[in-house]
């Protein structure tokens, strides 16, 4: 039996050398690498495969400083969707999930990038996720919270259409920082849940009708493919 920790180290490795193999990850591709502790695994294997040349010539789009760090570190090419060499299009996008239900339905933002993960994810022709097995739930709502990226100044009222639509909000609160955390945008986060389970799909678009909000973190306009771990070892391949 493995750990959750070890179950994201060999979800991320797997679904690299898989699509790899499968000639889903190629060089001189345009590839939008994730945020977070199964994300950032991918990010490393990435960099083995261009180290020993079996990949050249990515083009990588951070979602994150923790990414863009990262890539820094291991000598990936950086860019923004915004660059010439980019175009406004990637060719596939991985990254980690926070919950991945039926259909492959997601939540996203444990970390607080889900405004510039759903930006690459939402422009990629391809968009993988991974993930140990914790994250495989039946419904959303409930259990995980729900991110929503708000403009400071609309907190209350953002609130308070939330809670109509039968939420429980919670102000996200930064750890070794005092007071709110601030994503990588200079917004806030909301985290919300519902005594029952909700309809990802629909509240994706009423929540982000709601002005003042920037994002929510249901991802259901792009189904991913998912690599899952299992404590047992195993890798599943969900698309």
């Amino acid at each position: 039996m493995i750990s959750k920790d070890e179950q994201k180290v060999l979800a991320a490795r797997t679904a690299v050398d898989v699509l790899v193999k499968k000639g889903r990850i190629f060089s001189g591709m345009k590839i939008g690498l994730g945020t977070g502790s199964t994300a950032m695994p991918a990010v490393k294997r990435i960099a083995e495969l261009i180290a020993d040349g079996t990949l050249s010539g990515i083009k990588a789009v951070a979602t994150s400083f923790q990414t863009t760090l990262a890539c820094e570190e291991f000598g990936i090419p950086v860019y923004t969707m915004n660059d010439k060499a980019i175009g406004g299009t990637l060719d596939l996008a991985i990254d980690g999930a926070d919950e991945i239900g039926k259909g492959n339905s997601l939540i996203k933002g444990g970390g607080a990038a889900l405004l510039r993960e759903k930006i690459v994810a939402y422009n990629s022709k391809a968009f993988v996720v991974v993930a140990d097995e914790s994250k495989a739930v039946e419904n959303h709502g409930t259990k995980f919270p729900l991110p929503v990226e708000i403009i400071a100044e609309a907190r209350v009222p953002v609130v308070q259409k939330l809670e109509k639509l039968g939420a429980k909000c919670v102000l996200r609160e930064g750890v070794k920082k005092a007071g709110p955390v601030i994503t990588d945008n200079g917004n806030m986060i909301i985290d919300c849940t519902w005594e029952n389970p909700v309809d990802a799909a629909k509240l994706e678009d009423t929540i982000n009708d709601i002005t003042g909000v920037v994002e929510c973190g249901f991802f259901t306009k792009i189904r991913p493919t998912a690599f899952i771990a299992h404590s047992d070892g195993s890798v599943e391949e969900r698309s």
